[in-house]
């Protein structure tokens, strides 16, 4: 069914262009009281009249939604530079597009042509929503591996310890740090079946250590505590993260899966 999420795909799979960087998961309207897309894409209604027809966009969507049994809460609805399309925000699946009247919806890709490299229409928009939920997060909640001396840049990613690709980033966390990033790991089991020993690793006194046993594939204690894997899990759902690792920045933008060191410093400047 449309907007269905499937958390248990266990295999790896593509994550950029034809590249293997990641593992997988397993109508115009002319009103003057009308919504348009026309005006910047800043996530917040400028005017009364702006805020009341995007909030009537909202239960639009939402009828439709419930009629046609399709389980999706709305988070937020943002102008795109496409006349008449708006992106939506969708909590724990990935975003689409709808058309101004709300009887359409998009799934996918919406690509601006003309220059030399391709621009996707929504990553501004998702990396403001992701930047937010970013900042939201506590470091004691995460696996933190600080920047030698200087810290100049700061990345966040998800990551599985059963991932291969998350196995080969790790390898490279001391050439990482040792260029002023620091590495915050979020725990993104790709499916059920390897929640325990992720849970095990967040209990454990020493994650570090514990997330090297973990990925070299030793077997670790139950979890004992309370912890926020599920919750980060979710996280990574409501930020359309669909495979591991997927590696943003403070600012919300996603820069790939598996990067070499050297391209990973690149992208950050």
């Amino acid at each position: 069914m449309l907007f269905t999420r499937k958390p248990l795909f266990i295999a790896c799979a593509i994550a950029s262009s034809v590249l293997f960087t990641a593992c997988s998961n397993n109508t115009e309207e002319k009103k003057q009281d009308s919504l348009t897309a026309s005006a910047p894409a800043t996530g917040e209604a400028s005017t009364l009249t702006e805020r009341n027809a995007k909030q009537r966009l909202i239960d639009t969507l939402q009828k439709h939604f419930k009629t046609a049994n399709i389980n999706a809460k709305i988070i937020d609805i943002k102008t795109t530079e496409v006349p008449n399309l708006f992106w939506v925000n969708l909590e724990g699946m990935s975003s689409v597009y709808t058309t101004a009247d709300g009887k359409y919806i998009i799934q996918g890709d919406v690509i601006r042509l003309g220059d030399k490299t391709l621009h996707n229409v929504s990553d501004n928009l998702q990396a403001e929503a992701n930047k937010k939920l970013l900042a939201g997060l506590k470091t004691e909640d995460l696996l933190v591996y600080k920047a030698k001396d200087k810290t100049k840049h700061v990345v966040y990613v998800f990551t599985d310890a059963s991932c291969p690709y998350c196995h080969k980033l790790h390898e490279h966390i001391p050439e990482i740090t040792a260029q002023g990033i620091e590495v915050r790991y979020i725990a993104w089991p790709r499916g059920e079946q390897f929640m325990p020993a992720m849970e095990s690793v967040w209990c454990s006194a020493d994650r570090q250590a514990a997330f090297d046993q973990a990925i070299s594939g030793a077997q670790l204690p139950p979890a004992t505590c309370k912890n926020p894997v599920r919750d980060q899990y979710q996280l990574g759902l409501n930020m359309g993260v669909n495979g591991t690792p997927a590696i943003y920045n403070e600012d919300g933008e996603y820069l790939g899966g598996y990067l070499a060191p050297s391209e990973l410093l690149n992208r950050l400047k």
